[in-house]
């Protein structure tokens, strides 16, 4: 099926299509701000340039575009039937980018958080941001995403006398 649009027109189009400030991130950005998180937008020093990175919880959030980033399973990620070898080349890349760009960050010590487009729709908006919430209280609280602490032993003593060091704080002297 040819493409109803000229060269001309589609380039216009497509020059048009955001990569920040989008409608989803939009959403995610307010409801954080309106609950009382602060962060940091598209932080260039991280991998990938994060959407929102929270930096006081380790925490970095992607916004991801169902149809840009391939989302497996989701009735807004459909290939086009025009020129179809060259989409799923490009969404390819841009999955295995995206899976890197995690793993790399999770390398870190960063806590990735990833919402899919789909997730903001209204009908499963709310449910959709109020696991973000507990998602983020749980790493506030140090529930998910927290090291385990080194143990050291001490002596021969009965019974053996431990103590835990966390690694990230200096002693007071």
């Amino acid at each position: 099926m040819p493409d109803k649009l000229s060269p001309e027109q589609r380039h216009k189009c497509m020059s048009h299509i955001r990569g920040k400030d989008t409608r989803p991130e939009m959403i995610v950005r307010r409801y954080l701000f309106a609950h009382g998180y602060r962060y940091r937008l598209h932080e260039m020093r991280l991998p990938g340039t994060p959407d929102i990175v929270m930096r006081r919880l380790h925490t970095v959030i992607m916004v991801n575009g169902c149809f840009w980033h391939g989302h497996e399973g989701c009735r807004y990620f459909v290939l086009p039937r025009t020129n179809t070898d060259f989409w799923r080349a490009k969404i390819e890349r841009n999955k295995a980018r995206d899976a890197e760009q995690r793993t790399e960050l999770r390398a870190k010590g960063w806590n990735v958080i990833q919402i899919w487009e789909c997730e903001l729709k209204p009908s499963v908006r709310q449910a959709t941001l109020q696991r973000l919430t507990y998602t983020l209280s749980r790493i506030e609280l140090g529930i998910i995403g927290r090291k385990k602490p080194k143990t050291y032993d001490f002596g021969e003593g009965e019974p053996p006398m431990r103590m835990v060091a966390d690694e990230s704080r200096e002693p007071n002297l």
